[in-house]
């Protein structure tokens, strides 16, 4: 044992008290070519939509030293939200993972108090980031041994599923690796692909932002098409997690109190959030995930929903 990991050997519990149900550590190094090729090509084909920040940076994206000078490991955290199955009945078809406090406070303040105890430890320099660092996460996942990434390009964790939020430590120190996770593939199953009710989804993983409920509900600016249809999805979408055979055998895991359903969200109807105005959303949705598209965003979502009443049933 190293003597990094003897003044951290209590990393596994300070990262379960910080709710973290499974985490690994990778050294760090630059993503593979394979992997930094199939990005580039996915950037190429304009499937990332208007998130023109997904092209940015992309000397960080390769090489995640570039983040944290003298970084030698980062640690891979998964913290679990309400699978969709789990989740209270509700008036609108809301994304699970926006039904509680925003994660990037909620997974943030988690891991810095883990981080600071690992400077205090050992010594050295650590970086947190959540989702909003150019870091590819479910790369270093796998990479860190938590799971493969599936066709719905979630990261699955094998009898677990893919209901979590994926956070990191960048750190000086050197801890010792995980193993990466075994290569696995979602085998023959299309059910996601097959469940996706605008074809978001092939089967090498690769998804097509232009036609994801969840990007054209939260992540587009402006006005849809006249044909768009959102089929009920005031906010997010969760069929293809929802028809994952590995969510859909999961166990019940325990979730944070700062991400469960606020009470509020159950009773928002479309009609409501049609006709809401500026302080009502800024009230319900304080340091929520749901913010990020603006109450313009949600009155647009909810009065193209109110345009397709076929489809207004929620489909979570």
């Amino acid at each position: 044992m190293n003597s990094s990991l003897s003044k951290c050997i209590d990393l596994s519990d300070l990262l379960s008290e910080a709710g973290v149900i499974r985490f690994g550590i990778a050294d760090i190094r630059p993503v593979s070519k394979e992997a930094s090729d199939a990005y580039s090509r996915w950037i190429a084909s304009g499937r990332n939509a208007s998130m023109d920040y997904l092209e940015r940076y992309p000397e960080l994206r390769d090489n995640p030293a570039l983040l944290l000078e003298n970084a030698r490991s980062i640690i891979s955290c998964a913290i679990p939200y309400p699978a969709p199955r789990d989740l209270p009945q509700m008036a609108a078809s809301i994304a699970a993972y926006a039904v509680g406090t925003d994660y990037h406070e909620v997974v943030r303040n988690r891991l810095e108090s883990v981080a600071s105890h690992i400077r205090d430890s050992i010594g050295g320099q650590t970086r947190v980031c959540v989702d909003t660092a150019p870091l590819r996460e479910r790369y270093w996942a796998v990479q860190a041994g938590l799971g493969f990434i599936g066709r719905n390009n979630h990261l699955i964790i094998p009898g677990l599923g893919s209901c979590f939020f994926l956070g990191e430590i960048l750190t000086t120190a050197h801890l010792p690796a995980s193993s990466p996770a075994r290569h696995r593939t979602c085998g023959n199953c299309r059910r996601c692909i097959e469940a996706c009710p605008t074809n978001a989804l092939s089967d090498n993983t690769a998804v097509d932002a232009r036609r994801c409920l969840s990007y054209l509900t939260i992540e587009h600016r402006g006005d849809f098409p006249s044909d768009t249809d959102l089929h009920g999805h005031l906010y997010g979408c969760d069929i293809c997690a929802a028809v994952c055979p590995h969510n859909l055998t999961a166990p019940a895991m325990s979730v944070l109190p700062e991400l469960r359903p606020r009470p509020a969200l159950s009773s928002l109807t479309v009609e409501k959030a049609a006709d809401m105005d500026q302080q009502t959303f800024s009230t319900l949705f304080t340091h929520s995930a749901i913010k990020r598209t603006k109450l313009a965003g949600l009155r647009r979502n909810a009065l193209s929903i109110l345009l397709h009443p076929q489809n207004n049933e929620s489909q979570s």
